[in-house]
């Protein structure tokens, strides 16, 4: 009983050791975007010590994003789930502990105010019906559906969309209908995606850009 015992709380403290373990520490995560990993080029190149990124150049905004979801995508750079010819140079030599710490610390980064609206209603009230309503004539569900209310976000499968920027929003569409992105789950964004017209996607993209984000739970 007493050797039964001590085996069950040397487990306990092994799964406690290996959760603890998993936490990314943002203080480590920082000299990784600040300096790199020796072998690429710092993160903030491209998304900005801040996380914000950089519209014109299609860079995501990855400042409140949820920690989990910014991992994933990593991961998903250095397995070749995921395709970028910039990233992957950049990531592949990452750690598990140095994708966690990088995840942590864009995660914690205060979100950016959100960027002012075009002045075309028209645009804006499309964007909008895709956005919450979708368009079932075409079955194109709403992105509310999955990315959770206000398109905030829902865990690491689901990405906060409000307040990223319009550009990659329009890339990041364009890849899942050409197929060269495939890494949601069950393949969800692709059957959206190929149903979606150049004006929806550049209607709901503007809208989308223009919402302001909340921080995903943990962030600032």
């Amino acid at each position: 009983m007493l050797k039964t015992h001590w085996r069950l709380t040397l487990a306990g403290a092994l799964l406690i050791s290996g959760a603890v373990q998993a936490q990314g520490v943002a203080a480590d995560g920082q000299k990784i975007v600040m300096q790199g990993d020796g072998s690429g080029a710092p993160c903030l190149a491209c998304h900005g010590l801040d996380g914000a990124g950089n519209n014109a150049a299609g860079f995501p905004r990855l400042a409140g994003l949820d920690a989990a979801y910014i991992a994933k995508q990593m991961r998903d750079y250095n397995s070749g789930t995921r395709v970028s010819p910039i990233m992957q140079p950049n990531v592949d030599n990452l750690s598990e502990q140095q994708i966690l710490d990088v995840a942590a610390y864009y995660a914690q980064q205060p979100v950016p105010a959100a960027a002012a609206a075009p002045d075309d209603a028209e645009l804006l009230k499309l964007g909008e019906k895709i956005a919450t309503r979708g368009d079932w004539n075409q079955y194109i569900p709403a992105c509310e559906s999955c990315h959770g209310p206000d398109s905030q976000g829902m865990g690491s499968a689901f990405p906060g969309l409000a307040g990223q920027h319009p550009n990659y929003i329009k890339q990041q569409l364009n890849a899942w209908r050409d197929g060269s992105r495939h890494n949601d789950p069950n393949q969800l964004m692709t059957g959206v995606a190929e149903r979606l017209s150049e004006q929806q996607i550049e209607a709901v993209s503007t809208y989308l850009g223009a919402q302001q984000a909340v921080a995903a739970e943990g962030g600032q």
